[in-house]
């Protein structure tokens, strides 16, 4: 998946452009993929790159941006930083009552993600 994530963000971004929701969120996708082969190293800073792109070109509340934040939350919490993780998560959780709703399932994922770092 890997590999076709990239060759699929670098054709997105020679015709879509870096800025494009489509680029955006296969980096997105690219970032979960090394994060699910247990490539924390790769996945955070491509995490971080997306949200500051996300929030730039979307806007904070845009609930494509609060995926990523909560993806990148929750690669920090995989990788043992609770305290960029947890912060990050009590936020986006916050952030996605307000935009989404209570029982908006992409609050409800949040939510889970906020009980596991505090809970282990």
């Amino acid at each position: 998946a890997i590999s076709l994530y990239e060759r699929t963000l670098a054709d997105r971004t020679r015709v879509l452009g870096e800025d494009h929701p489509n680029t955006l969120t296969t980096r997105n996708n690219l970032a979960s993929a090394y994060e699910s082969a247990g490539d924390l190293g790769q996945a955070i800073p491509l995490y971080e790159r997306t949200l500051a792109d996300r929030t730039r070109v979307l806007g904070e509340d845009h609930p494509d941006t609060l995926t990523t934040r909560n993806n990148l939350a929750s690669a920090y919490r995989s990788a043992g930083d609770l305290e960029r993780a947890m912060p990050l998560l009590e936020r986006t959780l916050a952030d996605c009552v307000r935009v989404l709703g209570e029982d908006h399932p992409d609050t409800q994922v949040v939510r889970s993600n906020l009980d596991v770092a505090r809970n282990g």
